[in-house]
């Protein structure tokens, strides 16, 4: 058996041997619309993924979306999440590890068929082709290529999460994926290496919201002195959001959504901003929170009223001790491959944070390299497919087991 602890090196020859099955299921995905109100469409893609646990020997686990469930009134996807067991059981040292990745995609119904998986200039292009199509493929390849091809079964167990829902959230994932995160020992997120193959060590917390603001309706011209402005109200409330921006070291707070009013001759009665508010840290998060709470009890116009109405919530992921060990373990599996990797914080949330928030050590951006996420432009560097999925592939052998135990 090959150790590709010792000889991380060896997995680049048979993911090599792997790149056009590989490409061509990244291809299948693209072509696939999975946005994350189109549940029928996720579910093409949870199909793949299923059958090809099934394939590979894996224990799956179907989480059913149930019409009950709706969010913002629209049903979701399934969840699918694989395990495999090791070798080494956990009294023994063996590590469970968590990998975490998205069927989801934030295009609408159609993109797919308007703007397919095309390759150009050796990028991949295509509607969700880094974000996360390409880490849900070199998520099954890396554990496919060190379990199967390099016989490999140092560790625990390994268990693969392909959530539905993980643009808008991760309303009906995250618990499940909370509960998975105390079942584990190291968790390991396959969102997309920065443009420059920077791994994440870090990513703020968002909590998304909205204000609902209560007024009262009269003629705006016959007795507009009687009238409570619910606009104006929020138009207060917008100006004290905003200025939360930067108060707290890397937080920021955009009011991007405001609405009130229906005619012009009525003093409005109804005023809704749609807000989020994003920080680096636990503590700058709770501060912005608590000063949110403020602004919405707080009254200028006198007689309105307000309520907040939260969206969906994910605290921060921070570098902790036990991440920069991580980075650090990652770092030197990819010099030993060849090549050096960074390390990032970035401003965008995901289900990392929902892992590191349970205490779980959590690293992210361990998929190939890819920018311009989320628009018409997305893309994947092809080069960076093979090297990163050995990265991931000799990290996971590294992750096997605590550094205690012996190997």
């Amino acid at each position: 058996m090959t150790d590709p602890r010792a000889e991380p090196s060896w997995l680049l020859g048979p993911l090599r041997a792997r790149e056009d099955g590989l490409l061509a299921a990244v291809e299948e995905l693209v072509n696939i619309d999975s946005g994350s109100y189109t549940a029928e469409g996720v579910n093409r893609v949870a199909d793949l993924c299923q059958a090809r646990f099934e394939r590979g020997g894996w224990e799956v686990e179907r989480h059913r979306h149930r019409p009950d469930q709706e969010w913002a009134g629209a049903p979701l996807g399934d969840m699918v999440v694989g395990r495999r067991a090791g070798a080494r059981p956990v009294a023994e040292g063996g590590r469970r590890l968590l990998l975490l990745a998205h069927m989801d995609t934030v295009f609408d119904e159609g993109t797919a068929a308007a703007r397919p998986f095309r390759v150009k200039d050796g990028r991949a292009y295509g509607p969700g082709v880094t974000d996360d199509k390409a880490g849900v493929v070199c998520g099954f390849e890396a554990v496919e290529v060190l379990c199967g091809e390099a016989g490999f079964d140092d560790f625990a167990a390994i268990t693969l999460v392909c959530s539905p829902d993980e643009e808008i959230g991760s309303p009906f994932s995250r618990p499940l994926i909370e509960a998975l995160a105390g079942e584990h020992d190291v968790a390991v997120g396959l969102e997309a290496a920065r443009t420059n193959g920077a791994l994440v060590s870090a990513r703020k917390g968002i909590s998304a919201f909205t204000v609902e603001v209560a007024g009262k309706a009269v003629h705006a011209g016959v007795r507009p002195d009687e009238g409570v402005s619910a606009v104006l109200e929020a138009a207060h409330k917008a100006v004290a959001l905003q200025a939360l921006n930067g108060r707290w070291p890397g937080v920021s707070c955009n009011v991007g959504v405001f609405r009130g009013g229906s005619r012009t001759n009525v003093v409005a009665d109804r005023a809704t901003l749609q807000v989020e508010v994003r920080a680096a840290t636990t503590a700058a998060f709770d501060q912005a929170m608590d000063e949110v709470g403020r602004i919405v009890a707080a009254t200028t116009v006198e007689g309105a009223t307000a309520r907040m109405a939260p969206a969906h919530r994910h605290p921060p992921m921070e570098r902790t001790g036990a991440v920069a060990a991580l980075v650090a373990e990652a770092q030197a599996v990819a010099r030993e491959l060849g090549f050096e990797v960074g390390e990032a914080a970035t401003g965008g949330a995901g289900d990392a944070n929902t892992t590191a928030a349970t205490g779980l050590p959590t690293i992210d951006g361990l998929a190939p390299v890819g920018g311009e996420a989320h628009g018409p432009d997305e893309w994947l560097d092809l080069a960076s497919v093979v090297p990163r999925t050995a990265l991931l592939a000799g990290l996971l052998a590294r992750l096997g087991v605590r550094g205690d135990a012996g190997t």
